[in-house]
């Protein structure tokens, strides 16, 4: 058991690299082939960036699938939507980063909510059938559509995003698919010793999926928020975690519903854990949506709350 825990916990931690790093070159290597194609900078930061720190839950959940636990995949992405809101969009409130959260906000902050009851509706059942998965994706295709189309005509744009990649395309082709190669690898790793950690000390592979997996799966939109803080880029952090709750729900589960013919959801998520995600995406959605300040005291007890919520995990 011991020599077991021993190697899982490096397999962890090395997982959790390389889906950093490998985040990190997906998006700058996609966002410079878009600039050198000429795709327009909104449509970048809607599909590319967004999607892009989305990429190892997506890893995670299929690596999950292929093994045959379910429990880390839906804890997974139940967790991950957790830490974006409570310890992600906590720690902007705390460095100032979420006070303006600019135009299109109520869009998004209703996308959220329509997306946590649909996420509350197939926990409750406790599958999703690879049909709904299907719909779930056209679902989330149909909101970036609708979203981009609005953005265009009320003559909003996102900024172009700096990168630290030479502006060559011979050069960015590579680099993101090597990015993509760290993310899956990394994946592989973050599974494997994430499930043998679970067994090694007794904890169920569900506490694991909303923990550890969880969170080494928001360590890129954690990135990001950190410095769209330190840029005083308001509203860059909102949008990110907003965005990448509904990607996780109705692009991450819907894929993984649809690749695996169906998804089990076990039991123990609908007595707690959605309940957890339902209270935390509802409390950010009506400060949104009635226009409220989100500001650092909001913030730290935001961070407070997640980390209890850990510990209650655990105990």
């Amino acid at each position: 058991m011991t020599t077991l825990s021993m190697a899982d916990g490096p397999l962890v931690l090395l997982g959790f690299v390389l889906l950093m790093l490998g985040g990190e070159f997906v998006v700058q290597g996609a966002v410079t082939i878009a600039g050198k194609l000429r795709v327009p900078p909104l449509l970048v930061g809607f599909t590319i960036v967004a999607v892009g720190t989305s990429l190892p839950e997506l890893a995670v959940v299929l690596e999950a699938v292929n093994e045959g636990t379910h429990e880390i995949a839906v804890g997974g992405v139940l967790g991950s939507n957790v830490a974006n809101v409570m310890l992600v969009l906590g720690t902007a409130s705390m460095l100032g980063a979420a006070s303006d959260p600019g135009q299109g906000i109520r869009r998004d902050a209703t996308a959220v909510a329509a997306a946590t009851v649909i996420l509350l509706a197939v926990v409750l059942i406790g599958e999703i059938p690879w049909q709904f998965g299907v719909l779930m994706l056209l679902g989330l295709a149909a909101y970036y559509s609708y979203s981009y189309r609005v953005s265009k005509a009320e003559g909003t744009d996102v900024e172009d995003s700096d990168t630290w990649l030479p502006d060559h395309i011979l050069l960015a082709v590579p680099v993101t698919a090597f990015g993509g190669y760290l993310i899956w690898t990394g994946a592989e790793m973050l599974v494997e010793g994430a499930t043998g950690l679970a067994g090694s000390y007794g904890i169920s592979e569900s506490v694991i999926g909303l923990s550890v997996v969880a969170l080494g799966t928001s360590l890129p939109e954690l990135a990001v928020t950190l410095v769209a803080g330190l840029r005083g880029q308001g509203g860059v952090a909102v949008g990110n975690v907003l965005g990448s709750n509904v990607i996780n729900i109705m692009g991450i589960l819907g894929v993984a519903a649809t690749y695996s013919g169906g998804l089990i959801i076990a039991p123990e998520f609908a007595s707690r854990d959605i309940w957890v995600v339902v209270l935390t995406s509802g409390f950010i959605v009506a400060m949104l949506l009635d226009e409220r300040h989100i500001g650092k005291r909001v913030g730290a007890a935001m961070v407070g709350g997640y980390l209890a919520y850990m510990a209650m995990l655990y105990l």
